[in-house]
């Protein structure tokens, strides 16, 4: 499992970035264990230590993800030309619809910083092309977004 690395949250900063790690492993997890998100997030908090904003905003990611996984697949499967959701690494898939999540129900955090963070967390996490994977799809899906937004008649 991906939650053999133990997380000292420091400083405001990097809060939402050890966040999204967790939510990660989370979600991750959720693709090999037939648990509820809420008995997830338990047993993950059990094992490990963070500030309460942490656990808040990973827990509204991982939630968030799970109550709307059908939407967001559905948009990643759209936005990746020759790839199928089934052939993507599990890995790549929890931070493609974290940052999906983000895009669609985190009006807070700039679409930039989303990018950002899922390309950075594909670096670290996932394979060696994730990265570039990881940006090459959000790219594709931020921009359609962003066309669907100005095209509906209250913008």
């Amino acid at each position: 499992m991906l939650w053999a690395a133990l997380f000292s949250f420091g400083d405001k900063m990097h809060g939402r970035r050890k966040a999204r790690e967790v939510a990660l492993q989370v979600l991750y997890s959720l693709n090999f264990v037939d648990l509820d998100v809420e008995k997830a997030l338990e047993l993950f908090w059990g094992n490990f230590i963070a500030p309460k904003s942490a656990k808040e905003f990973s827990a509204m990611v991982v939630e968030g993800v799970w109550r709307n996984l059908e939407e967001l697949d559905s948009l990643i499967g759209e936005s990746s030309d020759n790839w199928s959701l089934g052939r993507m690494s599990k890995v790549d898939i929890s931070i493609l619809r974290m940052a999906v999540f983000e895009f669609l129900y985190c009006e807070d955090i700039p679409s930039k910083v989303t990018i950002n963070e899922a390309v950075d967390l594909g670096k670290i996490f996932g394979s060696e092309n994730s990265g570039s994977f990881i940006n090459g799809i959000l790219d594709a899906l931020y921009m359609k977004i962003q066309k669907d937004h100005a095209a509906k008649p209250d913008h």
